[in-house]
């Protein structure tokens, strides 16, 4: 029997490396991000949303978000996660009916965060969400509980460590399968919380952090860029759009091997 893309997904958080996982926003940036070499890839709502000419932070209207991400299903045939944010909803039961509406399109996994929240209200979502898969017997899913304690948290004060550990454990208890912690870059409470929390913890990578080998060793399964490789691929499109105005040359805008016969076909038979 053929392995599922949700059993692909999970058994990348079970490895003896950290599942890296690429965050892209649209049809182009996955099938490259495929076309590299990832084994799953994952959205970012920030990127997304900026894609489609929105802010971040629940600007998006849920039905555009539904065709970007239809759009990006069409051209997969790795694991998807979604990034719902806080799952556009303070009502647990509207997050559960959205995160059905995702699996019955094929996505495996979702990120769904607290924010400003309190951890109350994503334990109900997680458990309303759980709720409604198991009662409609829909596909497997996995949840990504994200925490925003550290980024929230501007000092990272020694509280916040202590703050993670007893959010995430309630998210664990009420059915997440991991847990997201952006912001955590301190090798010694990344290696405590790990301690303390059983299911596969995420890292957002960020400057100064260790590399994914040491950081596996710590006791992080997955790695995630947030909306960085959009930023990125965006600031080299803002930076040569400006030398061409501005009436300057940059040749190197043709220094890469992205050619317009491998992006056709690409485009015509993904890799």
């Amino acid at each position: 029997m053929a392995i599922t893309h949700f059993e692909q997904f999970n058994a990348l958080h079970q490895g003896d490396r950290p599942l890296i996982l690429p965050n892209i926003w649209d049809a182009a940036s996955a099938q490259l991000a495929q076309a590299a070499g990832a084994p799953a890839i994952a959205t970012s709502s920030a990127a997304v949303a900026w894609s489609l000419g929105y802010a971040d932070g629940g600007n998006l209207p849920i039905l555009e978000h539904l065709r970007a991400i239809e759009r990006i299903l069409r051209v997969s045939h790795v694991p998807v996660s979604i990034d719902i944010e806080d799952g556009y909803s303070t009502d647990p039961a509207r997050v559960a009916e959205l995160v059905e509406t995702l699996c019955d399109l094929g996505v495996v996994g979702i990120n769904i965060e607290d924010g400003s929240g309190s951890p109350q209200l994503l334990e109900e979502k997680i458990l309303a969400i759980r709720s409604t898969l198991t009662a409609r017997k829909t596909r497997p899913l996995f949840i990504n509980a994200r925490t925003d304690v550290y980024l929230n948290d501007a000092d990272n004060s020694k509280e916040a460590l202590k703050e993670v550990i007893q959010r995430l454990a309630r998210y664990q208890n009420a059915g997440a399968s991991g847990g997201f912690i952006p912001g955590l870059i301190s090798p010694i409470d990344t290696q405590q919380l790990a301690k303390e929390i059983s299911m596969p913890l995420n890292l957002m990578l960020l400057p100064g952090m260790e590399k994914p080998a040491q950081l596996w060793k710590a006791g992080i399964r997955r790695l995630s860029w947030g909306p960085a490789l959009f930023q990125s691929s965006y600031a080299f499109f803002s930076n040569r759009v400006t030398n061409l105005l501005s009436d300057q040359n940059p040749t190197d805008i043709f220094d890469h091997k992205l050619t317009y016969h491998y992006l056709n076909n690409l485009a015509i038979n993904p890799e």
